[in-house]
């Protein structure tokens, strides 16, 4: 039972919203009477937040938006900051958005509110050297991958794995039957779901690579089907454009990433959370990712780890094959899905199921156990 009156809790985006609303849910089963402050969404709302700014002012995106904004998010900073002095609540969760959350816990903690963040930054990829800025702005790091956390304990910041939220959400989902007969699919032969990122630009550079890719796998396998599932209308648009195929066993899809997945046999993705979703679901993948020159030149300058799909990454070898920029040809990608669907996927699959294994699930109430030891230090 958490012994707390008061928690102050932010998120700045949708995603946050989520993460938070399934925390602040599981704190007020344990403790209604739990009073919730600071800024979130609609589903943190719905639980009891009492948010001092609309969340959708802090959801800006890319390097001019911020910038552009600057004087008014330092100043919603500076509100909530004030707010949290004045009203002390005997913790602050800071969700995501390190950008604008780190600074703010670490003002707090320098004023003895404990100050806890959930989703760790990417500072094992990147900039690591902000290590020690999180050091000052944090008590407890909540990770919601093992080996997150264990990179933040090895250079001495106190952190928990609470399990992946994912993991809960994917458990809803139906067999691979149901999946690709809600789909349209045939129950006969492989299934290959491609998706070629979220973004325009990842499309722009991946799109023409798969078309090729897909347009000889078909030609090989008389049985094959292949789907893409589209993120957005816009996406959608664009795929049609880039991947102007036509075949009566190909088909592009708005939405429904997830069931594709569950549907199929096999996925082409672009690096980013796809391959963690896919690993989950128990797929055998093959990553790809291309970019303008510029930004892989400065790109693979920055990054400090030897693999982009997430389950190479938590594995920390590689299992799902990674060809990036003139790695990602034709040939390279048709070859190594065509392996996919023979003994290679088998393996990707059993070691997939251990990596699950060890991530685990119970996301919210793993994160309330974290929370409440935490504060069992001055409440007992």
């Amino acid at each position: 039972m958490v012994q707390a009156h008061h928690i102050g809790v932010l998120a700045g985006e949708k995603s946050g919203d989520i993460l938070g609303g399934a925390v602040l849910r599981e704190l007020r089963y344990r403790n209604d009477r739990l009073k919730f402050t600071g800024i979130g969404g609609e589903l943190m709302a719905l639980h009891g937040l009492q948010s001092l700014h609309d969340m959708e002012r802090l959801s800006v995106f890319g390097l001019v938006e911020p910038l552009k904004r600057l004087p008014e998010l330092l100043s919603i900073r500076r509100g909530v900051k004030q707010h949290m002095l004045q009203a002390e609540p005997e913790l602050f969760l800071g969700i995501d958005s390190p950008d604008f959350n780190l600074s703010l816990e670490r003002s707090l903690r320098s004023k003895g509110i404990k100050t806890a963040h959930l989703v760790s930054p990417s500072v094992w990829a990147w900039r690591p050297g902000r290590i020690h800025n999180i050091k000052k702005s944090v008590d407890l790091m909540l990770c919601l991958l093992p080996f997150e956390r264990d990179f933040y304990i090895d250079h001495g910041v106190k952190a928990v794995c609470v399990g992946h939220p994912l993991m809960e959400d994917l458990s809803a989902m139906p067999d691979q039957y149901t999946a690709r007969k809600y789909l349209g699919l045939s129950q006969a032969g492989k299934v290959l779901v491609c998706m070629p990122g979220s973004r325009a630009s990842e499309i722009e550079h991946l799109a023409p690579v798969f078309a090729q890719v897909i347009m000889k796998l078909l030609a090989t396998d008389s049985e094959l089907q292949v789907v893409v599932p589209a993120a957005s209308a816009e996406r959608l648009d664009q795929i049609n454009h880039f991947m102007s195929i036509e075949h009566d066993r190909f088909k592009v899809i708005e939405g429904q990433s997830r069931l594709a997945m569950v549907a199929s046999d096999s996925v082409l993705c672009a690096s980013g959370t796809t391959t963690l979703e896919a690993m989950l679901i128990g797929r055998p993948m093959t990553i790809a990712y291309r970019m303008g020159w510029l930004s892989w030149q400065i790109l693979s300058r920055l990054v400090t780890i030897p693999y982009v799909g997430l389950p190479n990454v938590i594995a920390g070898g590689e299992i799902a094959p990674e060809f990036l920029q003139g790695e990602a040809t034709v040939e390279n990608l048709y070859r190594s899905v065509l392996d996919t669907f023979g003994d290679a996927g088998d393996y990707q699959k059993m070691r997939f199921a251990e990596l699950s294994d060890s991530i685990g699930g119970d996301f919210a109430v793993r994160s309330v156990d974290a929370l409440e030891e935490l504060l069992s230090h001055d409440h007992i």
